[in-house]
C-alpha cells in the first residue's frame, strides 16, 4: 500500500469518537494492562484497548501462556493467571516488532520462573537486549541472549518458590521498557528493588502497579557528581496478589495524536480538537516544545482517568520558530521525533536535536532514515551522532519516499506532505497499522488531501 498526499486543504474537525472515527487507545497502556491484568488474580476489563499489530502480539503471546481473554469492539476482558501462573509456552514466543512486548513479556517470564523462548522480527532481532539481561542475571534469572546482546533471549524454569535478588539499578539510559521488566519481575525478589535513571521515562507501570496494590516510590534526586537523577523503589508482593485493574478506560494515545497536532500546525487555516487524550507529564514533551516554537496549541478539560491524566487538545495552523531539544525533553518525546521533524521543516531558523542516540535503536535508525527520506523532499536536515539538525523555513519539495518498515517514519512523512509543493508518496504504508489503524480515513475525515493507493 502507499499514501498519496497533496497539499493545500485545511485540517478542521474534532476527534472525540462519536463519529466512529477516533485516535487509537495509548499503545503503551495497553500493552501494560493487558500483561498486568494476566499476572492479576481476577478479572479486569480494559475499554478503549488499542488493537493493532504491536498490541496483537502481546495478545498472541499470553495465550500461549495459558491467559484467557476476549476482546470485542475495542474490549479486551482478561482472567488473571496470577503471577505463578503462567504455563510454559509450547513454542517461541513471537514479538514481532514490539521491544515493548519482548522487554515486558521478559519480565513477567522472570518473575513467574516460566521457561521460554522469545523471539521477534529481523528488525527486533538488531535492538540491543543486554540493557535487560544483564540486570535479570544480577537478580538471578537463568536467562541468555545471542552473543552480540540481542534476541532471541533464552529463560530457563526457576522455581517460583525461591525469589528473585532485589538490588538497586542503574541505567545508562533512561528507558521505560528496561524499567518496567526490571520492576515487573521484582515483583517476585526477595526484598525491595530500585531503578536508577538518568532522565524521566514514562511512569505508566509505576501507575498502574499502584493501582494494583503494589508498593512504589518515586523520586528526584541529586547525586553524587550534581546530576538530578530519578530513583523508583518497588516492594516485593512476596505472599500477596496482585490486584485485578477492574474495570478501567485508556485514554487516547497522545504519540498517536501528534500526527494531528503537527498535520494541523502544517495545513493552511486549521483547527482541530481532539478530545479524551492522554496527557501523562512523562509523555508531553512534543506539546511542551511546540508551544515553545509558537505552535497556537490550548491543553483543557484535565482530569483523571484510572490514575493517568487525559485532556483536551485545540490546535491552530501558526508559524513556527527554531528551537533546540536536548536532556530531558527527548526522553519525554522520543517516539514523536520523525513527525517532529516536519514540524521544525516549517519552522523560521534552525532546529537542534541532540542526546537523542536512543532513535537509532527503535524500529529503525530514526535518525540515519529520517535525514535520507526528508533530504529527498527537499527538507535542509543534516544528520548528527547523537540527532539532527533542520535548517527550516525552506520549500519542502515532495517526492516518493520509503516507509522502511517503520510506522512512525511513515506517518511523519505523510504529514509532511500536507506542506510539500508537489503530492508526497510514500511507498510500503500498510505498516502504519502497527500502531495507527485508520490513520488515513482520520485524516481524511478532517479535510487532508490523502489517498490509499495499491
Amino acid at each position: 500500500m502507499q499514501l498519496k498526499v497533496t497539499a493545500g486543504s485545511s485540517i478542521i474537525g474534532c476527534i472525540d469518537g462519536l463519529s466512529g472515527l477516533e485516535i487509537p487507545g495509548d499503545k503503551s497502556l495497553s500493552h501494560r494492562a493487558a500483561l498486568l491484568a494476566a499476572l492479576a488474580s481476577g478479572n479486569s476489563v480494559i475499554r478503549n484497548f488499542q488493537v493493532s499489530g504491536v498490541t496483537q502480539v502481546m495478545l498472541e503471546a499470553l495465550m500461549q501462556l495459558g491467559v484467557a481473554w476476549s476482546l470485542e469492539d475495542k474490549v479486551l476482558s482478561v482472567r488473571g493467571a496470577g503471577l505463578n501462573g503462567l504455563k510454559k509456552p509450547e513454542q517461541p514466543l513471537y514479538c514481532g516488532n514490539s521491544a515493548t512486548t519482548l522487554r515486558m513479556l521478559t519480565g513477567a517470564l522472570a518473575a513467574g520462573g516460566v521457561g521460554a523462548v522469545i523471539d521477534g522480527s529481523d528488525g527486533l532481532r538488531r535492538r540491543p537486549m543486554g540493557r535487560i539481561v544483564n540486570p535479570l542475571q544480577a537478580m538471578g534469572v537463568p536467562i541468555r541472549s545471542t552473543d552480540a546482546g540481542t534476541a532471541p533471549l533464552i529463560l530457563d524454569e526457576r522455581d517460583p518458590s525461591c525469589p528473585l535478588q532485589g538490588m538497586e539499578h542503574k541505567l545508562s539510559v533512561a528507558s521505560a521498557q528496561v524499567k518496567s521488566c526490571i520492576l515487573i519481575a521484582a515483583l517476585a525478589a526477595d526484598q525491595p528493588t530500585t531503578v536508577i535513571e538518568p532522565g524521566p521515562s514514562r511512569d505508566h507501570t509505576e501507575r498502574m502497579l499502584g493501582s494494583m496494590g503494589v508498593e512504589l516510590e518515586s523520586q528526584q534526586r541529586i547525586s553524587d557528581t550534581g546530576k538530578t537523577v530519578y530513583k523508583t523503589h518497588i516492594t516485593p508482593l512476596k505472599h500477596r496478589d496482585l490486584r485485578p485493574l477492574g474495570d478501567v478506560t485508556l485514554p487516547a494515545d497522545i504519540s498517536a495524536a501528534a500526527f494531528l497536532i503537527v498535520a494541523a500546525l502544517l495545513a493552511p487555516d486549521s483547527q482541530i480538537t481532539l478530545k479524551g487524550v492522554g496527557i501523562n507529564p512523562t509523555r508531553t514533551g512534543l506539546v511542551d516544545v511546540l508551544t515553545r516554537m509558537g505552535a497556537d496549541l490550548e491543553v483543557g478539560n484535565i482530569h483523571e482517568i484510572g490514575g493517568e491524566p487525559v485532556g483536551t487538545l485545540t490546535i491552530k495552523s501558526s508559524g513556527l520558530a527554531g528551537t533546540e531539544v536536548f536532556g530531558e525533553q527527548v526522553v519525554r518525546m522520543i517516539d514523536e521525533f520523525p513527525v517532529f521533524a516536519a514540524a521544525a521543516a516549517i519552522a523560521e531558523g534552525d532546529t537542534v536535536v541532540r542526546d537523542a542516540t536512543e532513535l537509532r535503536h527503535k524500529e529503525s535508525d530514526r535518525i540515519a532514515l529520517l535525514c535520507v527520506e526528508m533530504q529527498k523532499l527537499g527538507v535542509q536536515i543534516e544528520e548528527k551522532a547523537d540527532g539532527f539538525v533542520i535548517h527550516g523555513g525552506h520549500p519542502i519539495r515532495g517526492g516518493i519516499v520509503e516507509s522502511h518498515g517503520d510506522h512512525r517514519l511513515a506517518m511523519a512523512l505523510a504529514v509532511t506532505g500536507l506542506a510539500a509543493e508537489e503530492p508526497v508518496i510514500v511507498m510500503d504504508a500498510d505498516v502504519v497499522a502497527e500502531s495507527f489503524p485508520g490513520f488515513s480515513q482520520l485524516l481524511q475525515s478532517l479535510g487532508a488531501n490523502i489517498l490509499v493507493e495499491q
